[in-house]
């Protein structure tokens, strides 16, 4: 059983006991989530695709902490005009454990 569900913006193809990492949510570490925005759902090869939810369908997941992303450098150039820029950062993302898919 998995699940294509909407989370913080994104969509993520979601089974039990995965552990995912999303942009920065709010909740305390060990706090329990659930995700209603269901896209898809596929049951032992029976799939419901939502309009644009599958009613019914919630996602829980519980957060496992909360973390910085690897660096991201951001080089700008422009040739021969001795222009040179370097900017760079890290994302604030959350890791999450999906504990259940219901119906």
């Amino acid at each position: 059983m998995y699940a294509i569900v909407d989370i913080a913006g994104q969509q993520f193809k979601v089974e039990k006991n995965t552990k995912l990492f999303v942009h920065r949510l709010e909740g305390e570490e060990g706090a329990e989530l659930s995700f209603p925005e269901v896209l898809l759902l596929d049951q032992d090869g029976s799939i419901s695709v939502g309009t644009p939810h599958v009613s019914g369908a919630v996602v829980t997941a519980k957060i496992l902490n909360h973390l910085k992303g690897d660096k991201v450098l951001v080089f700008k150039k422009k040739r021969r005009k001795g222009y040179q820029k370097l900017n760079g950062h890290r994302q604030y993302l959350t890791e999450i454990q999906i504990e259940n898919i219901s119906i």
